[in-house]
């Protein structure tokens, strides 16, 4: 309790930015639907966005040394809700992805300072706890979000006012907190290459969790309109998916930690292919059918990043644990910009069932390229814990170093 009491500020910021920027995404795709933006237009939006999260990333720790916690964390969730803000302004899908980059911007900015405050107030006896109640936090305030798109009216200058506000809200409790910021932490330095080196598997599969999350993350609300589906089915379609991801955690922990990792990966993928399957098949009319799908999508697809990042870990050191973090990040962000545009530009062409044709084809090269690399490489006796990867900021890493270690256990 007390540590919910010392923490309370930041998780509850957490919660109202996930709820502002994690409503953004389908708000932004149903909205562009409505203004007739074509689906090329609205997936260029969900890769903005993540194109804005990468530059996030890399500079926020920059950001955050030159003018402390505080002050970066106010200056990221302006940017945020100036997109927000200026959206119905300006009706144009090219304008809109300049404000999306500002949304990637303020999210990757913000859980940049929220995680570098949260490392340094966390202690080795705490640290559990305190990364169980965000991974809670984080997920139920996703859910939320989804939830809330029945509640918003796509293309109308209130929903993108009521996010904005609820962005703007997000500052009252960090800035009000009587808890001290911390000094800064030095930047990271950022090696892509390292995750390559230690497993070339693990970026496979971080690619491959990228085009799953941001495809249907961001283009799903255009296949659920497209399908038939109503503004408020839309969002329970949405919220089944974040459901069925969160609840899968513990179980494919359980498999992961006890059974070889490649073949977890490998029949978490045959699961979504089939899952992706059955979807291209399922009558417009199904809508139960398609809610009970966009569940099993999540559950075999969520989990996916954290199995990759966990197989990752088994083959490094314990000083490249916060670098190795950093570098799978940088390969999801990459992954996670191309997905949303290219589906839609699938979508364009050959129909909405095309989202999920990419998806069980990308799923379908890990399956080859996972039996490949077990040809290759036999697995390790000792395994790295299994953690929830959060895909927030390249600072994860610092925080999950000490849950992973076998020091930290």
């Amino acid at each position: 309790m007390r540590l919910m009491i010392s923490f309370a500020a930041l998780f509850l910021s957490i919660v109202l930015l996930q709820i502002s920027t994690g409503g953004l995404g389908p708000l932004d795709a149903l909205s562009g639907f409505a203004l007739n933006f074509s689906s090329a237009e609205i997936g260029l939006l969900g890769s903005a966005h993540f194109f804005g999260f990468f530059i996030g990333c890399w500079y926020a720790p920059r950001v955050m040394g030159a003018v402390g916690h505080s002050r970066a964390f106010a200056a990221f969730a302006a940017a945020g809700v100036i997109g927000l803000i200026a959206h119905m302004l300006i009706i144009n899908p090219y304008a809109w992805a300049l404000m999306r980059i500002a949304s990637g911007l303020c999210i990757a900015g913000c859980y940049t300072v929220l995680e570098s405050w949260l490392q340094a107030k966390v202690t080795n006896e705490t640290r559990g706890r305190a990364m169980g109640t965000y991974r809670v936090v984080d997920n139920l305030a996703a859910l939320i979000a989804q939830l809330l798109i029945s509640f918003l009216e796509p293309a109308d200058y209130v929903s993108y006012n009521f996010l904005a506000l609820v962005c703007c809200a997000s500052l009252l409790p960090l800035t009000l907190t009587k808890i001290k910021p911390p000094e800064t932490p030095k930047a990271l330095k950022l090696r892509p290459k390292l995750a390559l080196f230690r497993s070339p598997l693990a970026v496979a599969g971080v690619l491959v969790a990228a085009v799953s999350a941001a495809a249907f993350r961001m283009v799903g609300p255009i296949y659920g309109a497209q399908v038939g589906l109503e503004v408020e089915q839309i969002a329970y379609f949405l919220s089944a998916y974040v459901f069925g991801g969160a609840l899968a955690q513990y179980p494919i922990g359980w498999f992961a930690d006890k059974y070889d990792r490649r073949w977890v990966l490998i029949w978490l993928s045959i699961a979504a292919i089939a899952s992706s399957l059955i979807s291209t098949s399922m009558s417009d009319n199904n809508t139960l059918g398609i809610f009970l799908i966009a569940f099993g999508f999540g559950f075999t697809t969520f989990p996916i990043y954290s199995v990759a990042a966990a197989h990752a870990h088994d083959f490094a050191s314990l000083d490249e644990r916060v670098e190795l973090s950093a570098s799978l990040l940088f390969y999801y962000a990459l992954g996670a910009i191309a997905a949303p545009l290219f589906a839609s530009f699938l979508m364009d062409r050959f129909g909405p069932n095309a989202m999920f044709v990419l998806i069980a084809v990308a799923h379908l090269l890990l399956v080859i390229f996972g039996v490949a690399r077990m040809r290759v490489r036999p697995t390790v006796s000792e395994r790295t814990p299994y953690i929830y990867m959060p895909r927030t900021s390249f600072l994860i890493g610092r925080l999950l170093k000490r849950l992973r270690d076998k020091e930290g256990q």
